[in-house]
């Protein structure tokens, strides 16, 4: 049985409350990006999860090694405390996020050069309609 692993970081990128999704299965890290506007309660965030989880975008899956965690409760209390002081998100995170803005800004040059090509068409088909419209009228 595989397992699937999950996490919720909500930090502040001013001005608003970002939230990051990052989802770990079978090895591969994939990462969602979600924008709240006003800081988000537990219970916000609970109900957020729980009904537009499925509607949500990740990014393309990355490879990812999961390291393993201290055995030592000490060991672990330090390492919460370290991670609840540093802000922001993971590089791994990171760079998922840059693939997904990059695949996204591509698709979105293709569709604007497709558009721009017809209404080029467009133009010079108008073009020479009334160039014929104009030749013919002697």
């Amino acid at each position: 049985m595989d397992k699937v692993t999950g996490r919720l970081t909500v930090y502040f990128q001013d001005p608003f409350w970002v939230g990051v999704f990052e989802r770990i299965e079978e090895g591969k890290l994939s990462v969602c990006s979600i924008t709240f506007g006003a800081e988000p309660s537990e219970a916000d965030l609970y109900t957020f999860v729980s009904e537009n989880y499925n509607q949500l975008q990740f990014s393309p899956a990355v490879d990812f090694v999961m390291k393993k965690t201290a055995k030592n409760p000490k060991r672990r209390q330090r390492d919460a405390a370290k991670a609840m002081k540093r802000t922001g998100i993971g590089t791994k995170s990171q760079q998922a996020l840059q693939m997904q803005r990059e695949m996204m800004k591509t698709e979105r040059r293709k569709s604007s050069r497709e558009r721009r090509l017809a209404e080029k068409q467009r133009k010079f088909e108008l073009k020479q309609k009334k160039r014929k419209e104009k030749h013919r009228g002697h």
